[in-house]
């Protein structure tokens, strides 16, 4: 029998995605992170991006968009806890590219500091948006 971990990635919301992967893919602040069944614990923030399971028995990976958060790694069980958290076959790619358009020009107004930090988050989530479209088109 093969070894597993169980996968729960929960947004503010309610939950996205829960259940059995052989190996799954997060956004890592410095880089994406491979995590297989027994992993050593883990705790560690993640960017926006996408999460990718690889669920047994299916040939293409579950993807899950993120707005960032927190991530646990325990050996027998992950959990994502993301404010934001959307099947990527969800997403809407119009939507995404407005908000990328907003935050972009905003960045070019620049009117404070807070306001700044707000359209460099935007931006991220909006690209990180983009990019889980393009890998789901690829797939298919």
């Amino acid at each position: 029998m093969a070894i597993r971990v169980h996968v729960d990635v929960v947004s503010a919301e309610e939950l996205i995605f829960s259940g059995e992967t052989d190996f799954a893919v997060f956004p890592g602040e410095a880089g994406e992170l491979g995590i297989y069944p027994r992993h050593t614990p883990l705790l560690t923030r993640i960017r926006p991006g996408t999460v990718r399971l690889k669920v047994p028995d299916r040939d293409e990976y579950e993807m899950v968009y993120v707005s960032g958060g927190m991530l646990e790694v325990q050996p027998a069980l992950i959990t994502v806890l993301a404010d934001t958290a959307i099947r990527a076959h969800d997403l809407d790619e119009a939507k995404a590219m407005e908000s990328k358009r907003r935050a972009e020009e905003a960045l070019k107004n620049r009117s404070s500091e807070v306001g700044l930090a707000t359209a460099e988050a935007e931006l991220a989530q909006a690209v990180a948006q983009l990019q889980a479209i393009k890998r789901l088109r690829k797939r298919h």
